[in-house]
């Protein structure tokens, strides 16, 4: 049985409980609703897609709320199909979480389900359909199912005058589904938040003004490079937390399900573009425009000096101080099917269903040892955990702390965390088709 059939017919099964709980809370008043259902957005002046969304938006609504505080949120799904809400980041339960593999129930076609945990950790997180869209472009994260996820901490670390959330999306307008066998997806149109460079509301600053721009990757497949034409940027988080070194930047990566908040500060007047550097992409949408108050004119763009991305300035230079309990190794490979069929993506030699459990024990640090043969970067993300990440290529690094680490071709990489959330927990790459075609594992508690 692979993939698709294992969650066709666990749906099936889970639908009607998802409709039973329903019942049971609906003397209840939720914190926050989210209704799923098609939208014909316009991301600019004529142009359309056809997808599904939350609330009809894209993206769906901002949810803030303090840390440590219960939240019930009220999911209705009003697709077709079974759908599933991730809560990408949040060390919550496992059937809780949003991921059919770790337990959490799909919602039925109709069928309204309620999710009740306690927000934590402080910082960025972010929530998305975790549905698999196998050979069609429009399900998914192919599709506008995201939004921001912000958990209040109780002390802001950094003062700030104005705050920004984007999120960046790429859309395939026409072709439904994928005919490549190496599932490489093309895009018609990119956007920042719901609309293409040129057509959306400018943000609007004022000289002198501290701006935080809370960025998430919303991209099923696409690494996005950003930059603010005439300014740099100080990377004070990524993934929700803070860095042990924050640096000012010209150009930002961003790998599909990360996030940064970077502060800009607001010293050069003009008309300005945020957006990606690579031309085509830009010019296909990627992009928004940046207003200084009395300031009029064309937007204007300066491609910044060429960038080499490494996390390691972002930490601490030295090895972790505290060694794992044990070492988990993992290695990366892709396995071509052949007669026109898409790749698939195997961990130590397995393909999801058929990868390996690792079995946890309670308060022990584990180490992932990675290895990544293929010619593929891979964002990986561990669910209802945060990682150090220790080591790169042999490099030994501390106190980065994230939950998706891009694992670039040929390379290594290590991350450690501790065992401190019991339950099934599912670890993948964020890269939708090979989340799809097979990158997944599970570790359980024992």
């Amino acid at each position: 049985m692979n993939r698709r059939e294992f969650i066709a017919k666990s749906a099936a099964a889970l639908g009607v409980s998802s409709s039973a709980k329903h019942n049971l809370w609906a003397q209840a008043a939720a914190d926050a609703c989210l209704e799923i259902a098609p939208l014909k957005l316009e991301i600019a002046a004529g142009k359309h897609v056809e997808t599904i969304a939350y609330n009809g938006r894209v993206p769906g609504p901002l949810i803030r709320w303090p840390e440590g505080k219960p939240i019930a949120i009220d999911v209705l799904n009003r697709t077709s199909i079974p759908e599933i809400v991730h809560w990408h980041g949040l060390w919550i339960p496992s059937e809780q979480d949003g991921a059919m593999e770790e337990g959490s129930p799909m919602i039925a076609p109709g069928a309204q389900l309620r999710y009740d945990f306690t927000p934590r950790p402080s910082g960025l997180r972010w929530y998305h359909t975790h549905t698999i869209a196998g050979h069609n472009l429009k399900r998914g994260l192919y599709s506008g199912q995201f939004g921001c996820f912000y958990i209040e901490p109780k002390n802001e670390p950094g003062a700030y005058d104005q705050e920004i959330f984007l999120t960046l999306h790429d859309w395939n307008a026409y072709m439904a589904a994928a005919t490549d066998a190496s599932m490489d997806a093309s895009y018609d149109y990119s956007t920042i938040n719901d609309r293409m460079l040129g057509h959306g509301t400018p943000i609007r600053v004022k000289l002198n003004q501290r701006v935080i721009f809370r960025i998430v990757n919303a991209s099923a497949t696409v690494t996005h490079w950003l930059a603010l034409a005439g300014h740099e940027m100080t990377v004070v988080a990524m993934d929700g937390n803070p860095v042990p070194n924050p640096i000012n930047v010209t150009a930002l990566r961003l790998a599909p399900a990360e996030r940064a908040d970077v502060v800009v500060e607001m010293k050069n007047p003009g008309v300005w573009i945020l957006g990606e550097t690579r031309d085509d992409i830009r010019k296909a949408g990627m992009g928004i425009v940046i207003e200084y108050a009395a300031q009029q004119g064309e937007p204007k763009w300066i491609n910044p000096p060429e960038v080499l991305w490494e996390y390691r300035p972002f930490a601490h230079q030295e090895a972790a101080a505290i060694q794992p309990d044990h070492q988990i190794p993992l290695l990366f490979e892709s396995k071509f099917r052949g007669h026109g069929d898409f790749d698939y993506w195997t961990i130590n030699g397995k393909s999801y269903p058929k990868t390996d459990t690792v079995m946890l024990q309670e308060g022990k640090r584990y180490r992932l040892a990675m290895r990544n043969k293929s010619a593929d970067d891979h964002p990986i993300h561990l669910h209802r955990h945060t990682f150090e990440v220790t080591s790169l290529d042999g490099k030994s690094m501390s106190g980065l702390r994230k939950d998706v680490v891009v694992v670039t071709a040929n390379s290594t990489a290590e991350v450690d965390f501790v065992a401190a959330n019991p339950g099934a927990t599912l670890f993948h790459c964020h890269q939708q088709s090979h989340m799809d075609f097979g990158f997944m594992m599970l570790f359980r508690y024992s």
